[in-house]
């Protein structure tokens, strides 16, 4: 089973190599921003999974199976930021993708998937949805900061 860091490697091994051609050790390390060690340890573990196979000194390569799950976390990730965007959301869209994509299935993603695809075919139901009254939080945010979701840096612009 992928940890919640192990997701965010295989994210990432996918996105380059889908931008570059390959990947290296190295091209890992600078946009994840980690240590080379700690980015040594997770490319075993992804390789023992079946996710990629990884030989030192050699680039890293996506196993069948680690292009389907890579597939799915970009998708998982750009669904989700489309969602936020859809419905307005304002502060903190990554750090909240990053803080729930984790725990959401696959399942209740095609959901989400659905209900972008059926606002972008009826604009006007999404007027309707952006019309609708304002939660009875929304004008309490500040009264609410010790949730921790504060922890995701939201400004009060």
């Amino acid at each position: 089973m992928l940890t919640e860091s192990m997701e965010d490697y295989l994210e990432m091994i996918y996105r380059i190599v889908k931008e570059k051609g390959y990947i290296r050790a190295v091209d890992l390390s600078e946009a994840l921003q980690y240590q080379a060690s700690s980015i040594t340890k997770m490319i075993q573990k992804l390789d023992e999974a079946g996710f990629i196979k990884y030989e030192k000194y050699r680039n890293i390569a996506l196993t069948t199976k680690g292009e389907k799950y890579g597939s799915f976390l970009v998708w998982r990730d750009t669904t989700l930021k489309k969602f936020f965007h859809c419905l307005n959301a304002q502060t903190g869209i990554d750090e909240q993708v990053e803080g729930i994509e984790h725990y959401i299935t696959p399942k209740t993603m095609q959901l989400i998937y659905n209900l972008i695809l059926f606002f972008e075919k009826n604009p006007e139901a999404l007027k309707a949805y952006h019309a609708l009254p304002k939660d009875k939080f929304n004008d309490s945010e500040e009264n609410l900061k010790e949730l921790r979701a504060w922890e995701f840096r939201h400004s009060t612009d």
